[in-house]
């Protein structure tokens, strides 16, 4: 009888460790603009490795189908209803997602955006992938590297609501006259899916004769304006550039469609988000001047709209893109 007794006080003991276990467990959602985009996948893989580095935290990788505010509400009112401790989310509009994402913050849930943010209200920080006005150089320049004697040049985005492209477009546009001869004659949206980049960077072509590069700031725009220019026959006339994945692009550089592009890692990002958002659970505190754990990536330093930048862009092209194609 005291053996059993035992055995059931131990039983007992077992199961109340594994409940607390469970417990705390940390749930960090990373929500991203839509499945099956191959930046946010990368980025899952980065907030996968911050998880398995912490031992004590859940990554719930989720996301709309197509990239879309109403979706990504839907999202987040689900992640609330299963009281995630953490969201962090690459919105497709900077203001139509800050009723839920209150409502999220009112419940106790730790919010941030990364990418693209949300307006300050709907977030307490936000992770920009490199600082804006750098970015914003580094778009114009890739173009303008390959045109010494100047030219039209178009910009393919993704949608017009989204915040990082419309930002990065204003810093290029404030950089636009150290450029010489550049001349940017127009810019149109693709929403992020490839079909629609696709039609619109044809447009582009038949429409400005005289083109000579099209900026794409997104990974499904830059491929499908590369594909466009292949299928055009325009390799060499109409250099496509801007921001893109190794893995996609590597062929449309080996074809000349693409003489360089430029990202920052999506792997750090996930990882760097996940990070952050964990300090947070731990009562670090979102504030200007504050210095915010990432950690293998260091620490992001907050300005005075809690935004902080991970690192700069930096470029691929024929000479080092298929060693990081085979990473992400």
């Amino acid at each position: 009888m005291k053996i059993l007794k035992t055995l059931l006080v131990t039983a007992a003991v077992s199961v109340a460790m594994m409940a607390t276990a469970q417990a705390e467990t940390k749930k960090i959602a990373l929500v991203v603009k839509a499945l099956g985009i191959g930046f946010f996948e990368a980025a899952n893989k980065g907030a996968q490795e911050a998880a398995k580095e912490l031992g004590d935290v859940e990554v719930i990788y989720t996301g709309p189908t197509t990239t879309t505010a109403e979706g990504q509400i839907e999202v987040i009112n689900s992640l609330i209803a299963q009281k995630v401790d953490a969201i962090a989310v690459s919105a497709n509009d900077t203001n139509a997602l800050v009723p839920a994402l209150k409502k999220a913050m009112d419940r106790g849930i730790k919010v941030i955006s990364w990418d693209s943010g949300v307006a300050p209200e709907g977030r307490l920080m936000h992770l920009n992938p490199s600082s804006n006005p750098l970015i914003g150089n580094m778009i114009i320049k890739l173009a303008a590297d390959n045109l010494p004697e100047g030219g039209d040049v178009a910009v393919l985005s993704a949608t017009a609501t989204s915040t990082n492209q419309n930002t990065w477009i204003e810093e290029m546009n404030k950089v636009l006259p150290n450029y010489k001869g550049i001349n940017v004659v127009a810019t149109v949206y693709g929403d992020d899916l490839a079909d629609k980049s696709y039609r619109e960077t044809q447009g582009l072509i038949q429409s400005h004769p005289n083109l000579k590069a099209i900026i794409a700031p997104t990974s499904v725009g830059i491929v499908a304006a590369a594909q466009a220019v292949t299928d055009a026959g325009k390799i060499g006339q109409i250099n496509v550039t801007g921001l893109g994945l190794p893995s996609e692009m590597a062929g449309h550089v080996k074809s000349g469609a693409s003489k360089s592009f430029a990202i920052w890692n999506p792997i750090d990002l996930g990882y760097s988000a996940t990070m952050i958002a964990n300090d947070l659970i731990g009562g670090a505190e979102a504030k200007p001047g504050a210095e915010l754990k990432m950690g293998r990536m260091g620490t992001v330093k907050l300005d005075d709209k809690n935004e902080g930048a991970m690192a700069d862009p930096f470029i691929y092209d024929a000479k080092n893109v298929e060693e990081f194609a085979k990473i992400f």
